[in-house]
């Protein structure tokens, strides 16, 4: 081949790459919208349904139950579809399961603004439920564009974007529910649906036919990656330690809103501000701060102070008497939000790389275990305690609850730490 050959074609493999690159860019980007779109519309409605669930069950107590009940079936129906719509993604391709996850949850969000009854309310957690696996599938979509040297990158993106839309989310749903409870879903299906309408007519399938695989009904048993991870003897110890976090983690979340305004009169605005702080710091310290907290203390350490600070603040939340304690509380709970990586970390370095996929997996399976119990206990609970006035250190049952189980966590994680050498391979 001659030089000016060689150039030519030289030339027209960059602009192959070149072109290729904007194309996967431009693929990544409409993965990364639908990720913000999904978790925005999530997130504005996590200040509202609470009261508007109260529309429909003016007493405290019930209040509290059936909110919980609503947690739990969106939890369950997310625990046995997820699978189910990942395994179908690889057969039939990201694109459709993509689309249907849009629509499926725009449906929910109207059905939840125009229930007429609390069985309406119901439906709509079921299908929302069924239908949001846009975060898994979305980052199937991702791998399928990226080249291995980006892909972290990407996952990163898409990290950043789940954040970005729930810092958002909450706050946003706040100020539209103090004009309306049903206001912040109608946007919400609004965003879904205009995610939808790009999705069909601009994105196209990241996976080609000849790459799909076959569907296996062995990938559908949600169950099954949660049992191989408990015969992991090397670290079971620390799993129930991270499954007794998970669940006072959930426990918090599931109970917050109602919790607050019980026991402080918090209106939407002032819940989603409160949640919109909670999603800043956690941006602020994994974003920003947990590689130096990891270099100066290292992952053990670093899980065993964020377990600790945990249990503190949640303690404090139950005995707060005013409502601005709140605030205090979450901006001094930084070391908390490095619990999670900390503990994830020192599981990977614990797993072949050939493991690593399922082992995330399973620890995804362990939060959805969390999602589904814990807001029908943390909420019996609250509404046990719901009538009683709002100085009554009592009120705070549900949050007492969750440093209980933060306090297992950390007994549980130093005598693991103490007795396996994990502890020095993990700080070497």
């Amino acid at each position: 081949m001659s030089q000016p050959e060689m150039q030519t074609s030289a030339s027209g493999s960059q602009s192959t790459a070149d072109a290729n690159g904007a194309v996967n860019g431009g693929r990544l980007g409409f993965v990364l919208v639908s990720i913000f779109i999904d978790m925005l519309g999530l997130g504005l409605v996590v200040p509202v349904l609470p009261l508007l669930v109260g529309e429909f069950v003016p007493v405290r107590d019930q209040q509290a139950l059936w909110y919980g009940i609503m947690g739990a079936i969106f939890g369950l129906m997310q625990f046995f579809c997820m699978p189910i719509l990942g395994a179908l993604s690889d057969r039939v391709g990201r694109r459709p399961v993509l689309l249907y996850s849009m629509a499926g949850m725009g449906l929910s969000f109207l059905i939840t603004a125009w229930a007429p009854s609390l069985a309406w309310l119901l439906l709509a957690r079921v299908v929302g439920g069924m239908s949001s696996a846009s975060m898994a599938v979305a980052s199937a979509y991702a791998s399928d564009i990226s080249t291995p040297e980006n892909r972290a990158k990407s996952f990163g993106k898409i990290g950043a974007s789940f954040g970005l839309g729930f810092i958002c989310g909450p706050m946003l749903g706040g100020l539209l529910g103090d004009m309306s409870l049903h206001l912040p879903f109608v946007i919400a299906a609004a965003l879904s649906a205009a995610n939808f309408i790009y999705g069909w007519f601009f994105v196209p399938e990241s996976l080609p036919a000849e790459r799909r695989g076959k569907f296996n009904l062995s990938k559908l048993n949600p169950l099954a990656g949660l049992a191989r991870l408990g015969r992991r003897r090397d670290i079971r110890g620390l799993l129930v330690a991270y499954g007794f976090m998970v669940l006072a983690q959930v426990g918090l979340h599931s109970t917050w809103v109602l919790y607050n305004h019980f026991r402080f009169g918090w209106n939407p605005t002032q819940n989603g501000i409160s949640l919109f702080c909670v999603g800043l710091m956690a941006a602020v310290v994994q974003a920003g701060l947990l590689g130096m907290l990891i270099k100066r203390f290292g992952e053990v350490k670093l899980a065993l102070m964020g377990l600790g600070s945990g249990f503190v603040v949640y303690m404090l939340y139950g005995m707060a008497t005013q409502g601005w304690m709140m605030y205090v509380f979450i901006f001094c709970n930084l070391l908390a939000f490095t619990t999670g990586p900390a503990m994830q970390a020192i599981f990977s370095k614990s797993t072949p790389p050939a493991e690593q996929g399922e082992l995330m997996g399973s620890l995804q399976s362990i939060n959805a275990v969390g999602i589904i119990c814990m807001p029908l206990i943390g909420s019996a609970i609250l509404g046990e305690v719901s009538h009683l006035p709002a100085g009554d250190w009592r009120m705070g049952a549900s949050f007492f609850m969750c440093a209980i189980l933060q306090g297992l966590a950390i007994v549980v994680a130093r005598r693991y730490f103490t007795r396996s050498s994990l502890a020095f391979q993990a700080n070497s």
